[in-house]
């Protein structure tokens, strides 16, 4: 079923402003809008034109765009940045869940774009992180931000998605990487109780392995059996329901907010992310009273010789929305094209 939001009356940016259709690309659903304007004095861009469609009512990623361009009631946006939950090669877009493939060159012609990007889901978390409205978002950890550093980006979703926005008085880029998939290092006791049985269940033990959907029912197993439980059959979704009641499924939950505070101190670090870390997915904001009362800010915090460095930088748990289409806005708005 197609959503759509209508147009509104907005204030207008005081300064020129080519639209930008902007799009997030999802294994579920094609999310499709367009930047119509860029408020300067909130520093926020006007997302109008909403439309979401299934992903697997289509065979391809050009029949979607066709979809939208077609019934959009206003001039065809010249300017396109697409956010994709897949791997990006060149100019190759492949998004293996969905089984499409496409080229951006190819796109941009067949569509008559004079500017295309194709950015990375999480590049373009990174690219919206100066857009955000704090008062939409909840500090899960105090600080003192430094203008013009390093802000990283990361979250728990059906995978674990990191990027950096590196900055200096020069200007910014945008970091890609693939922190998922860095080996997951214990801290405490427990972690290491617990990392040593999933080691002798997984070849690999990435942060992705327990950080992600699916990492949760592998640490509800892995807690039980380091406590001499029988795990029950639960999907992520049942143990998250049966937490109050059920003492492994909480035990699993708290250690999960515990340790990817960890994680997610070790990634300020290897960013050097003065200038804060802003935490998105889908699993964090649906726990923030339980992150809250976790020990993520003493474990983001305890880097030892660098725990200094890391008890000065804010972390911001990211509840807005729309922000794959603010990061495609600010991406190609950025460029100046």
């Amino acid at each position: 079923m197609t959503q759509t939001t209508s147009p509104r009356t907005t204030n207008q940016s005081q300064t020129d402003f080519s639209p930008i259709l902007v799009a997030d690309i999802g294994g579920t659903n094609a999310r499709f809008a367009v930047a119509t304007d860029f408020d300067i004095q909130t520093n926020s861009f006007i997302i109008e034109h909403l439309s979401i469609y299934p992903s697997a009512n289509f065979s391809a990623f050009e029949a979607a765009i066709a979809r939208f361009l077609n019934e959009l009631d206003i001039d065809r946006p010249t300017r396109a940045c697409l956010a994709v939950a897949g791997p990006i090669k060149g100019q190759q877009v492949y998004l293996t869940n969905l089984g499409w493939q496409f080229n951006a060159e190819e796109v941009k012609a067949e569509f008559g774009f004079e500017s295309l990007l194709v950015i990375n889901d999480f590049a373009a978390f990174a690219f919206a992180a100066p857009y955000l409205d704090e008062s939409q978002n909840l500090q899960i950890k105090s600080g003192q931000s430094q203008a013009n550093s390093n802000i990283a980006v990361m979250g728990p979703g059906t995978g674990f998605g990191a990027a950096c926005l590196a900055r200096d008085i020069n200007g910014s880029a945008v970091m890609s990487c693939e922190a998922g998939h860095i080996s997951l290092a214990a801290v405490t006791e427990l972690d290491k109780q617990l990392l040593k049985v999933l080691q002798a269940n997984n070849q690999h033990v990435s942060i992705e392995t327990v950080f992600s959907g699916p990492g949760i029912v592998r640490l509800y197993e892995a807690m039980c059996e380091v406590h001499g439980q029988e795990p029950e059959d639960l999907s992520a979704a049942e143990i998250a329901a049966k937490a109050p009641e059920c003492k492994m499924c909480d035990a699993t939950l708290n250690h999960f907010c515990d340790w990817i505070g960890s994680v997610a101190g070790d990634l300020a670090l290897t960013f050097g992310a003065l200038g804060g870390v802003y935490i998105g997915g889908g699993i964090l904001p649906r726990m923030t009273e339980r992150l809250l009362r976790s020990r993520f800010v003493d474990r983001f915090s305890e880097k030892g010789l660098m725990s200094q460095y890391t008890k000065q930088i804010p972390v911001t748990l990211v509840t807005q929305e729309n922000i794959p289409f603010i990061g495609a806005a600010a991406c190609l708005h950025g460029r100046g094209k």
